[in-house]
């Protein structure tokens, strides 16, 4: 039985681009979203898998920070 990991899956995630060649803050939102539910999906599984969680959160964490880029003015940092 072949699976994909989550690193395998998630090596080259495509966002689209709005008409002005600025990432789609909606599909980088949703990017975040599924990326941190995955990434709770595996830390709490029965058999706990710390490196695919890590890679989730890091994936997660990619789409914040584009999305920061978007619009600095709702950054959290000083």
């Amino acid at each position: 039985m072949a699976t994909t990991s989550p690193a395998h899956a998630a090596v080259q995630s495509h966002v689209p681009t709005t008409g002005h060649n600025t990432p789609d803050p909606i599909h980088l939102q949703m990017q975040a979203l599924n990326s941190l539910s995955r990434c709770k999906a595996m830390l709490t599984a029965n058999e706990p898998m710390y490196l695919f969680a890590q890679q989730w959160l890091a994936q997660a964490q990619q789409a914040i920070a584009d999305l920061q880029a978007i619009d600095p003015s709702h950054s959290t940092r000083g």
